[in-house]
């Protein structure tokens, strides 16, 4: 609210108002919260990080870790004042420089005040200089650091960073990345990218990592405790690097003889979605009890306990396939989520083809047959599922459903072209269920609006597809039971539906 200043002292007033900027009323705090409907107080508003530099020292026998992080940012609003999810101990905040002041507001906010405002599109560094426990943390009543008898992971959807390093943490938001963290000898740190140098000194080596292409905060990792490396190049020329914790005890061979065919289905799923986008590949397995697997970008995360009953290279073929699906193409809100899982489900069908188990149109069959018009399967919309249910296995299994409907509806020529096209369209950004209907449109030359309302926002079964009307028919001609039989691969691809329990 402004008041008119009048004599006797508008000299004085007037004074002072020139030595304010014409623009200073205009500076207001960047909002708590990104934007997404889902979770209102992710990510931050009012800025945008280009790059994220973070130089950790990790002790593992305490869980104890000290850090720098420094952000490079521009800002998209005039700000007076802008957060940083995180929840470690701060001990001083700068930004371009001069010390700002800082504070923590509700559950994972961390709150900063620069010395001077920042003007709108004004490059910014920000310094944030921390430590603590992170398994001693939690917000919402849970956390993404997971304590392994070794050292540490972070490693959760969709959040995982508030434990090791401050950020904006939304996918809308991707940055690159160089995580430097020093550990005591005898341990390794793992983490996305490259890894571009180790050296030891006084009993710590120091582990540098880059990943030089855009990166959502969740798909960033970091895992340190006692692993075994191997290193190799995919057919294509892509360096390899694997990481094996030491202590997997019956499930080292199983995890090794499916993580170590990496190059092999990077390779075969670049002949569906493109070449492989990225300039690093590989997969880690550390001592955890946890039972998910996770895409992080380059360097999926796997549970041992995706292991427990021999190999399985299908969960290898769904976090490989979100290389494309989740972290070249980003969701723009977590509502998005299909796109992520519900394709990377359907490389499992497709993987099942490739070793002749069970085509991805059996497998759809077998699907929609397993669950009754009652079943509450039917009631998760895929197109915007709710948090509550964004890992529902609907997501993943009626979400691929979409896809065998949408492969039938538009013929294999253009559903192929749509497979590879999209992530050059949208790649290394953003995009929505919205945007996918609409490219498929474009290629296909249909419209699809039905099909895309039916298979992923109507909360019922959909009426049999005519695939399946079809095969229906055949086998009952033949004298044979209209139920599908089990695909061969299916209790491969079921062993692998832990993998949503984040």
């Amino acid at each position: 609210m402004h008041r008119r200043i009048i004599a006797p002292g508008a000299l004085a007033a007037a004074s002072v108002l020139l030595a304010i900027p014409a623009s200073a009323a205009s500076y207001s705090p960047g909002a708590p919260g990104i934007g997404d409907p889902y979770y209102p107080a992710y990510g931050n508003g009012g800025y945008d990080v280009s790059h994220y530099d973070l130089r950790l020292k990790y002790q593992p026998a305490t869980d104890e870790l000290e850090g720098t992080a420094t952000l490079l940012a521009r800002t998209t609003q005039d700000l007076s004042r802008f957060n940083l999810d995180f929840l470690l101990e701060v001990s001083e905040v700068r930004v371009n420089g001069a010390k700002a002041s800082f504070t923590t507001s509700g559950e994972h906010e961390l709150e900063i005040t620069p010395k001077s405002p920042l003007p709108k599109g004004t490059s910014v560094t920000v310094v944030v200089r921390y430590s603590g426990v992170p398994s001693s943390k939690q917000a919402y009543g849970f956390t993404s650091w997971h304590r392994t008898p070794d050292g540490g992971v972070g490693a959760n959807e969709p959040e995982s960073a508030w434990w090791w390093f401050p950020s904006n943490d939304h996918p809308l938001d991707k940055a690159t990345y160089d995580v430097s963290v020093l550990v005591p000898d005898g341990s390794q740190a793992i983490s996305n990218g490259t890894l571009q140098s180790t050296s030891s000194r006084l009993g710590w080596t120091r582990w540098n990592w880059r990943s030089d292409k855009p990166q959502a905060t969740y798909l960033a990792t970091l895992a340190v405790g006692r692993f075994d490396i191997t290193t190799g190049t995919t057919e294509s020329g892509i360096p390899v690097i694997n990481a094996y914790s030491k202590d997997l005890g019956a499930n080292d061979g199983a995890a090794r003889a499916s993580i170590e065919r990496t190059g092999e289905v990077a390779d075969w799923l670049s002949e569906y979605f493109g070449p492989y986008p990225y300039n690093a590949l590989g997969g880690y397995v550390p001592d955890t009890t946890t039972g998910y697997a996770l895409e992080t970008q380059t360097r999926p995360y796997y549970s041992p306990r995706q292991f427990a009953n021999g190999s399985n290279v299908s969960v290898v073929v769904h976090e490989l396939a979100h290389q494309w699906y989740g972290d070249l193409v980003s969701v723009s809100g977590w509502k998005d989520i299909w796109i992520n899982e519900g394709f990377a489900r359907y490389a499992q069908w497709l993987w099942s083809e490739h070793e002749d188990e069970g085509t991805a149109q059996e497998l759809a069959d077998y699907v929609y047959a397993s669950h009754p018009a009652d079943d509450p399967f039917w009631t998760v919309k895929p197109g915007d599922p709710g948090p509550d249910n964004q890992f529902d296995i609907a997501v993943y299994d009626r979400g691929a459903l979409a896809i065998q409907a949408l492969r039938n509806e538009i013929g294999d020529d253009a559903f192929f072209a749509v497979l590879k096209g999209w992530p050059q369209k949208y790649a290394y950004g953003n995009a929505s269920v919205a945007d996918f209907q609409k490219y498929a449109e474009d290629v296909s030359g249909q419209s699809l609006s039905a099909l895309f309302d039916t298979w992923l926002f109507q909360p019922t079964k959909p009426a049999a597809p005519a695939a399946r009307a079809a095969s229906i028919a055949k086998a009952s001609a033949a004298g044979a039971s209209a139920a599908p039989r089990q695909p061969k691969s299916w209790k491969k691809i079921a062993a692998t539906n832990d993998v949503h329990e984040h």
